[in-house]
């Protein structure tokens, strides 16, 4: 079996690579450079990758920094800090980034015969990010089986589960979350504050262990 994973080098898309080779895919990972603030996580894809001899392609969508503003993309724009209920946390949405990233992904998909495609969308991605919702899920599956001769099916199998259940799965998994990225500022250390950083401690802290990163705060 064939599978391409979109590849953050995040804790959620990180466990989902475990589970995939667990399942008894054979996984081409797609990871995709939009000059984020928090390119770290790319270099944590590509060392994840490396240690377990996955098939890596990194893909420069930099264009995707000049068109859709947000504060993972524009340096004058400062990250939120806080829970991704508060309002303010909209501003780290890249626009339509999801479906940018699946449409590549699948032409990959296509190029090199796999049928299956994944992304680690998860139930706390709901209320924020429009891109991560059921609805959304199925609209791009029916897309995907109409855009090509080929077809593709998409999978978001954690869509309906919280982070903390990641975590717990991941452990199963025996998966080093140190060698993650989470963080939306993307320095030497996580800043603690961000939504990312606050979601990742809280799934932590529900799955009962202690989160391997050293925060700043």
């Amino acid at each position: 079996m064939n599978a391409v994973l979109i590849f953050s080098g995040g804790m959620d898309s990180t466990t989902l690579l475990y589970d995939l080779i667990h399942e008894g895919y054979e996984v081409s990972a797609i990871t995709f450079d939009y000059r984020q603030k928090h390119n770290k996580e790319i270099r944590c894809a590509e060392n994840i990758c490396k240690k377990l001899r996955i098939l890596h392609k990194i893909v420069d969508v930099s264009v995707l920094n000049d068109l859709a503003p947000s504060s993972l993309t524009r340096e004058e724009w400062d990250v939120p800090e806080g829970n991704y209920a508060e309002e303010s946390m909209k501003q780290t949405v890249v626009p339509n980034r999801n479906m940018v990233f699946l449409s590549l992904a699948a032409s990959y998909a296509i190029g090199i015969g796999a049928q299956d495609l994944f992304y680690a969308a998860h139930a706390g991605d709901h209320a924020i990010y429009p891109d991560c919702r059921p609805a959304f899920v199925s609209a791009m599956t029916t897309a995907l089986h109409l855009c090509d001769w080929n077809d593709v099916t998409l999978h978001a199998p954690y869509l309906m589960i919280s982070k903390g259940d990641i975590v717990k799965k991941g452990l199963a998994l025996n998966v080093n979350y140190a060698e993650t990225w989470s963080c939306y500022k993307g320095e030497d250390r996580p800043c603690g504050k961000c939504g990312a950083c606050t979601e990742r401690r809280e799934a932590f802290g529900l799955a009962g262990v202690a989160d391997p990163l050293e925060y700043r705060a």
